[in-house]
């Protein structure tokens, strides 16, 4: 049957904390709780963000570190756990956990992770300035720098052989100390070079074992010889080739001592990808034009600096010939006539540019320079590539075809030609918008063209451009080129509305003073409404008011709307000066659930907005912040008390009873029943259902459908997974994380007990109490304690709860031979104010009897108590502390442990029960439920 367990104040917002599991290198705890979790890299980082709140949050992770770039390739993650697999270096930084629910402002922890690593160390050797020469002659002074990337800091030694060098130890080694290095005695100076100089160097790399990253060692042989690279290039500077050729850059090392290693680069990133490197050979097969650049041999062996050798390669080429005619300039002409002068210009971009030749034909045949026909090639640095024909006192026997001729010395690229016709009929263009193609009124996502007539001999390229702002083209340039005057447009969009500016360039027309037009465009597209879906819960003989709202359209003038439901219309109408459109229904029928929708239609067509009125109840919501599974008193049987509320019970009608399915995971069939529900369910209120005789180690899967009084759509349904318990072994909590391992305070005591380490404790107001450190004497370590400073008074009472123990009789059937369990923690009972510390055992906590209890001051150490206990069922532990007469008087407790058998050794300091107590340790053995 239906446990009518009803709760006030079920709903709760979020809170977050954030655990860890992988390969922690140490986590800490820096003030104001900020945590750093230290990894090591190539480990493994996973954070698990573990949160509370009903309903249940939902979780976003993210990070901020560094650039904006460095982020997650996702920007975030949405999911409960963050899984990096061989973490790198650059992913350390700050991680935010990120849960809501709706309730209150969303709750966020963070977590700081530092990534720790060590780089091999390079030993690098250098002369004094000045005083470089080939090779390392005595009477020289000689660095040798070691440098490793690391984190943390990297400290650095150095060895001659087998003897460790330290400064003082020979007077011809100085070491540099950290004062000059910023930190890193990392420079090795021998000054005026022995004999015995001439040796094996070792610099070795250290971060003291931290995340247990061990040394690492770099050897440098230094030696009469020891001399810098130096390099030659077999190859011409620079190089010219056609495309297609194979070209091969050879380089090789004349010197240095160790033999010098040989690298390439280009001015581009990175080498092409077809490119073949080969004993200090670049080999490009099949070159292009794109491949062409300046590389470079770089050869280093660590001594001195890197020698670097460049040479060009450049890519012969020749393309984009174009051609403009400009009437006598003396006379301002924009035509051509008989007895003026005209000049043809030919223009085209060769590389290498001094390469290029030009020739001129008329008619086909070749023209030489003279009085009246003068060729001229202007300066490269002013107009490259340019060639000019100035034909003086132009006659009608010089009208005809004249045509450039471009090609490249030494052949192998094929010639440009470019044909100009000067004629009677030669004129200078005009440009037009025709008729009707201005403005231009298309739909948005249709294709448009937007065309500009031009006329003239020869026709001029036309240029487009937005003529009304300062914005990109649909190709995404400032202008477009187009040989016909028009321009085509594939999917216009709305931002594509304005004007645009078609005008003639000189290019393959006239030198005159550019023609231009301008063409409006208009794109039309239909109304964006909102909402565009939304769902609409609602019971019977009840009213219904749905709002369909314009946010943008074109054109907005004329704008009409059409309520549906299904495929009848329902009313239509034209808008006003309103932007929005309403529709009624008075009193919910049967027949009035259904999806309603109204279309909102322009010219350009209708937006559309979408409303699904439905009587079905909303969704239940699984109550998770409870630990239900129950424990029942058979080896093979257990329970599991499931637990929801109801989402907006009021929004339909009334809810009568649930469908409960429930099946096997893995397996096909649900069992199904329904669970009545007794009067109306209010908002927040908890439901709670037992289900038993399920069987150990199985899991289960449950479905919970909730079932209206009409029942007229199947509501929303909501699964939820179903884990066997598994039973205790062990228990250890030294409080080090912050989830304190599941202990949480009592909400019905007066104070709680606090989380602390010693050296973030604040002991100005009581400096004579509580402990110096935690058990193991670590001041960064934790423990709980109970602060006995105002505002706390005489007889306040703090509680702190274990978690659930789930424990397995050995004979399930009776209690004539329970189990042995050693619970056992340490307690810091040091000032005059102490009060008392005790143990309890009972059914609750008002009927506790005492069984251990300790007075007064105990000193300034920790010490350990242990008791046996034989439990018949699931336990749990309180801690209670009891505030004293006075404020020196804290007591904390450490390191709680419990495990199988019975205590071997009681410590010394147990105490008869008789004795009375203010703090009480009290076990609560719970009748036959399990509570996880």
């Amino acid at each position: 049957m239906l446990e009518g367990v009803y709760c006030q104040g079920v709903y709760a917002p979020p809170t977050v904390r954030i655990v860890h599991s992988g390969h922690a290198c140490n986590v800490e705890e820096e003030r104001y709780t900020e945590r750093v979790y230290t990894i090591r890299e190539g480990e493994t980082l996973e954070l698990t963000c573990l949160v509370t709140g009903h309903p249940r949050p939902h979780i976003r992770w993210t990070k901020t570190a560094g650039s904006v770039s460095d982020r997650f390739q996702d920007t975030s993650v949405f999911n409960e756990t963050l899984h990096i697999a061989k973490i790198l270096r650059h992913q350390g930084g700050r991680y935010y956990c990120k849960a809501e629910n709706g309730l209150g402002s969303p709750a966020i922890k963070s977590i700081r992770v530092d990534v720790y690593y060590l780089d091999d160390p390079v030993v690098t050797v250098h002369q004094s300035i000045g005083e470089a020469k080939e090779q390392f002659y005595y009477e020289r002074t000689v660095f040798l720098r070691c440098v490793a990337n690391s984190n943390p800091p990297v400290r650095y030694s150095w060895h001659r052989g087998r003897d460790v060098l330290s400064q003082g130890s020979d007077k011809g080694v100085e070491i540099y100390e950290p004062f000059f290095t910023q930190g890193e005695t990392k420079i090795l100076k021998l000054k005026n070079l022995r004999p015995k100089d001439y040796a094996n160097y070792s610099c070795i790399a250290s971060v003291r074992n931290v995340c247990g990253i061990p040394d690492r060692r770099v050897i440098f042989r230094l030696t009469n010889k020891t001399a810098s690279p130096s390099i030659k290039l077999l190859v011409e500077d620079p190089i010219v080739v056609n495309p297609g050729q194979t070209v091969s850059l050879v380089c090789i090392a004349t010197g240095g001592e160790p033999p010098p290693t040989l690298t390439w680069s280009s001015t581009s990133e990175k080498l092409p990808e077809k490119s073949v490197v080969k004993d200090g050979t670049l080999t490009l097969p099949a070159i292009t034009s794109e491949d062409a650049g300046v590389y470079s041999c770089i050869a280093s062996n660590n001594v001195g600096n890197p020698a670097k050798k460049s040479t060009t390669i450049i890519v012969r080429a020749l393309k984009k010939g174009r051609f403009w005619i400009t009437p006598d300039p003396y006379h301002n002409d924009d035509n051509i006539q008989i007895g003026r002068e005209v000049k043809i210009s030919c223009q085209v971009e060769a590389t290498p540019p001094e390469e290029l030749m030009f020739s001129w034909l008329k008619n086909g045949r070749a023209l030489r320079s003279s009085e009246r026909m003068v060729i001229t090639q202007t300066d490269p640095d002013i107009s490259p590539g340019t060639t000019n024909l100035d034909i003086i006192d132009l006659k009608f026997t010089d009208f005809g075809t004249y045509t450039c001729v471009a090609s490249l010395r030494g052949g192998g690229i094929p010639e440009i030609s470019i044909d100009v016709n000067i004629s009677s009929t030669t004129v200078p263009p005009s440009l037009t918008v025709p008729r009707g193609k201005s403005p231009l009124v298309v739909r948005e996502g249709e294709t448009v063209e937007l065309e500009c007539l031009v006329s003239g001999k020869p026709k001029p390229i036309i240029l487009w451009s937005r003529a009304d702002k300062e914005v990109l083209m649909p190709d995404g340039s400032m202008q477009m080129e187009s040989y016909d005057g028009v321009l085509r447009i594939v999917n216009v969009s709305r931002e594509m509305t304005g004007s645009y500016r078609c005008q003639t360039s000189q290019y393959n027309g006239f030198n005159v003073k550019p023609r231009e037009a301008v063409v409006e465009l208009i794109v039309q597209y239909p109304p964006a409404v909102e909402p565009a879906w939304s769902e609409v819960r609602q019971g019977l003989n009840r009213p219904v008011a749905m709002s369909c709202r314009v946010l943008r359209a074109h054109p907005s003038r004329v704008l009409r709307y059409e309520w549906r439901l299904g495929s009848r219309l329902l009313h239509a109408g034209h808008f006003d000066t309103r932007d929005e459109t309403e529709y009624t229904v008075r009193t919910l029928t049967r027949e009035g659930y259904g999806e309603y929708t109204c279309d909102i239609i322009n010219e350009a067509g209708a937006g559309r907005c979408t409303f699904l009125v439905t009587g079905k109840a909303f969704a239940p919501e699984f109550y998770y912040d409870t630990y239900s599974p129950l424990w029942q008193n058979r080896p093979r049987v257990y329970g599991f008390k499931l637990q929801w509320t109801q989402m907006n019970p009021d929004a339909v009608d009334r809810i009568m009873a649930y469908r409960l399915g429930i099946r096997q995971t893995g397996q096909q069939r649900w069992w199904e029943q329904e669970i009545p529900v007794e009067g109306p369910i209010q908002k927040g209120e908890l439901i709670t259902y037992n289900l038993t005789e399920l069987i150990r180690p199985e899991a289960y899967e449950v479905r919970l459908t909730p079932i209206t009084r009409f029942d007229i759509y199947p509501s929303s349904t909501i699964t939820h997974p179903i884990n066997s318990p598994s039973f205790f072994r062990e228990f250890h909590c030294s409080f080090e994380e912050e989830p304190i391992c599941m202990f949480t305070q009592d909400k019905n005591d007066n104070f709680d007990w606090t989380r602390q380490s010693a050296a973030t404790r604040d002991t100005k107001y009581t400096p004579n109490t509580g402990p110096s450190g935690d058990h193991s004497g670590s001041k960064q370590g934790f423990y709980m304690y109970i602060e006995t400073s105002r505002p706390r008074k005489e007889g306040e009472k703090a509680r702190l709860l274990s978690p659930t123990f789930n424990v397995a009789p050995k004979n399930p059937y009776g209690i004539t031979n329970p189990p042995a369990y050693c619970f056992g923690f340490y307690y810091h009972m040091y000032g005059k104010h102490i009060g008392k510390y005790g143990l309890q055992k009972g059914q609750a906590t008002s009927d506790a009897s005492p069984v251990w209890s300790l007075t007064g001051n105990q000193g300034e150490r920790w010490r350990q108590a242990k008791i046996s206990i034989h439990p018949t069922s699931s336990f749990q532990v309180i801690f209670e502390g009891i505030r004293g007469p006075g404020i020196e008087g804290d007591i904390a407790i450490d390191d709680v442990t419990l495990e199988e058998g019975e205590c071997p050794d009681p410590p010394s300091n147990r105490i008869k029960c008789s004795m009375k107590i203010y703090i009480s340790l009290k076990f609560i053995l719970l009748a036959s439920v399990k509570v996880i």
